[in-house]
């Protein structure tokens, strides 16, 4: 029997490699029109008759619920192409025998990088002088201080892949690095020159504090406004990890009343933003 599988992260264009590896088998491989991270649903109706008697399901961040398994009787496995499976039930393909993976070396450097990328925008107040000079009220010395990064404490929380090549990449521009994580062994903080220090202490210890969590229960709104007020008034929170890990209302008080000096967010609870 040909099993099918669905490609719900591609468009039918685009999936060239994925037919090269699939194609010697016994398989019917499908990309649906959904792309990666669209705002569309696998439920949607035109991309639900596609899917719904899937063997197989690559998926990127869609919602993959119990509902959905229990209205696909010949799913064998889903497939996370990316590093967080948040979005998938876990628990539920657990009961019902579906195995879950995912791709857990995906995208390390480049969202290392690019948590690297929104630290150095914040305290070189490269946002700020894009707007005056965009504005045309920009002006010489206008946004200090510009702290020297060697100065500067970079704190991880959430030492794993991603967050150790985020600790290294900061070390090697000279920042010192502190990093929370109470679930992995010294010799990883030892292997990126990190020191280990708890949550609060990394909250109102650290210039930069970079998250690099997966959205779990107990990380879901971790940052709240008891977290913020830890924050020194002239730090930055960058978020390069899962919107709802952060609660942002809390976070745009916190911004407002100066409790920190603001925040590099690539990722938000509701995608795209609904403002």
């Amino acid at each position: 029997m040909t099993k099918k599988i669905v490609l719900a992260y591609a468009n039918p264009d685009e999936i060239g490699p994925e037919l090269e590896i699939l194609g010697s088998g016994d398989f019917n491989v499908v990309a649906t029109k959904g792309g990666l991270v669209t705002g569309s649903q696998l439920t949607d109706p035109d991309i639900w008759p596609l899917v719904q008697d899937a063997s197989a399901l690559l998926t990127g961040l869609h919602i993959v619920s119990a509902e959905m398994m229990d209205q696909m009787p010949n799913l064998e496995l889903v497939t996370r192409v990316g590093t967080g499976y948040d979005a998938i039930d876990f628990a539920a393909a657990e009961e019902r025998g579906i195995w879950v993976t995912n791709v857990p070396d995906y995208s390390i450097d480049e969202v290392s990088a690019h948590a690297i990328a929104l630290s150095l925008a914040l305290v070189r107040h490269l946002f700020e002088h894009r707007q005056t000079g965009q504005e045309g009220t920009w002006r010489y010395m206008g946004h200090t201080p510009i702290k020297r990064l060697a100065n500067l404490t970079y704190g991880v929380v959430g030492l794993g892949r991603i967050g150790k090549a985020s600790a290294r990449k900061a070390a090697g521009l000279g920042m010192s690095v502190i990093a929370y994580d109470p679930y992995i062994p010294q010799g990883d903080f030892d292997s990126v020159g990190a020191v280990s220090v708890d949550f609060d202490t990394l909250m109102s210890t650290a210039d930069i504090v970079s998250l690099h969590v997966p959205l779990n229960p107990e990380t879901r709104g971790m940052i709240d406004a008891r977290a913020l007020s830890l924050m020194k008034p002239t730090a930055f929170l960058v978020n390069t990890a899962r919107g709802p890990v952060v609660d942002v209302p809390a976070l745009v008080a916190a911004v407002r009343a100066e409790q920190l000096a603001g925040a590099g967010i690539d990722v938000l609870p509701v995608e795209p933003c609904p403002i």
